[in-house]
């Protein structure tokens, strides 16, 4: 094909086509220029060299500057099919990180006399490698710096923004970024976090961002202080997994997921991660379409990136944990237990000596708490600790024991609670209690967690905290639907306002003849409970099992004897097994009557926390020895 041949394809002169092609058509029409072009084109016409007028001759070769090209295959794909499509071929150059190599690419493009330059810059704050392009006269276009009118970028900012929103529309407000030290891409995520939390009322704390590099911060799942996160980089999320597996937690079920990934990442294996794709092929094809449309002197069709940003599944999203099914929420008492194992309890004047003491979180509260856990239930536990050491053995203990610590509020002006347990050799034990920061725990306090009351079953209540809390907690409670269990400890006096928000009240017999005297019997105190507005009684007999006064059943049921070792925590192993039971759908009888195995197997080992029976091991024994009542 001869230049007189396009200058008759495309109805002008020879001497307007020489023009065209060796860049002296400023004074060319638009759409005279794109007619000619076209024709070149698709003609592949190339003028010979005593046609060439000058070194501005279109080569119709556009040259490819990247910092590397190991992660810019899906970039080149787009990139390459975008050139092809308007009749264009790319020269790729590979600067390696290296500045001196970016230098040596730069020459090079010049020297091949490449129509344009698509340019991913190594130091956005050094212009003097773009000089040399410019002294050229080629035309460039620069990606991934977001530096400038010339430059395109991946909006990761808004890409962060919509997984957020995502993260939002299925109600977690527990959220956190993983991200990647020193990414941009992960400051821009980041960036797009934290505008979509403060345009939805949600403050944005530091300990949301996630390094990558760290675990430190997985406690904050394990203790289901964080329900949803995003990752900047999808290895990042696969090693997250991962580790949550070996922790025997499960995405969704304990934590929702949504993870960046690039396109050539693909697989039916990372499908099992919601994951919104990075459009690179997309991208590139956009740059190229940009720097052609500079090169032919065409006007910007579309000046910024743009394109939505679809989610690949939803399998590891589901909503926060107690938005999802019943839980168990308990709030109360938050101590240190210090155990003394002695030979007799302590009397007046006498003295009392130990050669075995031990400490490790405890209160009633804390019990109930993990024994609930333990028996496979989601729980939240509110209550407060101190400015102390303390205070981290007791959220390393509930993290370790899969309790959402979100609701453990820290006073930084007194201690974490203690209590001072004597244990003598027939298990029979006697407790001092320093309250501390349970004392300090306010209705306030309890209200400002109302979100870990909704789709709760039962609400776990004792009385080592301010009575006006307790009944705060238990209004609470029965706005959002469940049943409030209280365990009168360490109190003489119950206000009937408390009493009648009482669903379950499970006195021992000494704290139900101390609250009620004037009653003679155990079925009297009872009904005096009953006649206070409280709607089921069970009173705990110790050895002798535990009297019960409720709609579905009334009488008494055995305890299940096992080897007495410490009876400190039996009534918070009974209790966290009962709501378990119960909110399974079984009937009083028989939740109260597993409720007695688990607390026979809590009496049979030393101290509270180490001594609550996890459900596999619970059930399995009373399938031994007792099938039917497991049955519904």
């Amino acid at each position: 094909m001869t230049i007189k041949e396009i200058a008759r394809l495309a109805g002008v002169s020879i001497s307007t086509v020489s023009k065209i092609v060796n860049s002296k058509d400023a004074s060319i029409n638009p759409e005279t220029r794109a007619r000619v072009l076209k024709i070149v084109k698709e003609y592949n016409y190339s003028p010979y060299s005593r046609a060439i007028t000058g070194s501005d001759a279109k080569t119709f070769i556009l040259g490819v500057l990247l910092n590397s090209t190991a992660n810019s295959s899906q970039f080149l794909n787009g990139a390459v099919t975008a050139a092809q499509k308007n009749g264009y071929g790319l020269l790729v150059y590979d600067s390696m990180g290296s500045p001196e190599t970016e230098l040596k690419n730069i020459t090079a493009v010049c020297k091949n006399r490449v129509d344009g330059v698509i340019w991913e810059p190594l130091d956005i704050k050094n212009d003097s490698h773009e000089s040399y392009l410019r002294k050229r006269g080629m035309e460039f276009c620069r990606f991934n710096d977001s530096s400038g009118f010339d430059s395109y970028f991946i909006d990761f900012t808004e890409i962060g923004y919509e997984a957020t929103a995502l993260l939002l529309s299925y109600g977690h407000t527990k959220v956190g970024c993983l991200i990647k030290s020193g990414s941009r891409r992960s400051e821009m995520v980041l960036e797009g976090f934290k505008k979509c939390l403060l345009e939805h009322g949600i403050p944005y704390h530091e300990t949301m961002a996630l390094p990558s590099e760290s675990e430190e911060w997985h406690n904050q799942i394990y203790g289901k202080a964080l329900t949803g996160i995003i990752s900047t980089h999808y290895a990042a999320a696969r090693r997250l997994t991962e580790n949550l597996t070996q922790k025997r937690l499960q995405i969704p079920n304990d934590l929702s997921l949504i993870s960046l990934q690039d396109e050539s990442g693909v697989n039916m294996q990372t499908a099992k991660i919601s994951s919104i794709l990075i459009p690179y092929c997309e991208f590139g094809s956009f740059v190229c379409e940009r720097l052609i449309e500079k090169c032919e002197k065409k006007k910007c069709q579309t000046p910024k990136f743009r394109t939505a940003y679809p989610i690949t599944s939803e399998h590891s999203l589901d909503v926060p944990y107690f938005s999802r099914s019943k839980h168990i929420t308990v709030v109360g008492s938050i101590n240190i237990d210090v155990t003394f194992i002695v030979d007799e309890l302590p009397q007046p004047g006498n003295v009392t000596s130990t050669s075995t003491s031990f400490r490790i979180p405890g209160g009633k509260g804390a019990n109930q708490a993990v024994g609930a856990a333990k028996l496979g239930y989601d729980v939240s536990l509110i209550g407060k600790v101190g400015n102390d050491y303390d205070a981290t053995l007791v959220y390393d203990s509930m993290t370790r024991n899969h309790v959402d610590t979100q609701g453990i509020l820290h006073d930084p002006h007194t201690d974490t609670g203690k209590a001072f347990i004597h244990v003598q050799s027939n298990g029979e034990s006697m407790i001092t209690i320093l309250r501390g920061a349970n004392e300090r725990l306010y209705p306030e306090d309890v209200l400002s967690l109302k979100e870990l009351f909704k789709n709760t079953s039962y609400c776990l209540l004792q009385t080592e905290i301010p009575e006006e809390t307790v009944e705060a907690a238990a209004r609470l409670a029965h706005e959002n639907g469940a049943k409030n269990i209280l365990k009168p400890a360490a109190t003489n006096h119950l206000t009937p306002a408390l009493m009648k928000l009482i669903d379950i009240f499970v006195p021992n017999k000494a704290e139900a003849e101390r609250l009620c005297p004037e009653a003679p019997t155990i079925e009297d105190n009872a009904e005096a409970f009953l006649r206070r507005g409280v709607k089921s009684v069970i009173i705990t007999l110790g050895d002798s099992g535990c009297y019960i006064n409720d709609p579905a059943f009334t009488g008494y049921l055995p305890a299940i004897h096992f080897t007495t070792i410490d009876t400190t925590g039996a009534a918070d192993a009974f209790i966290a097994a009962l709501a378990v039971y119960l909110t399974d759908g079984y009937p009083m009888e028989r939740a109260a009557g597993i409720a007695a195995y688990a607390a026979g197997f809590s009496v049979a080992r030393q101290g509270v926390i180490p001594a609550l029976i996890d459900r596999n091991s619970l059930e399995a024994y009373i399938m031994k020895v007792n099938p039917g009542i497991l049955r519904f």
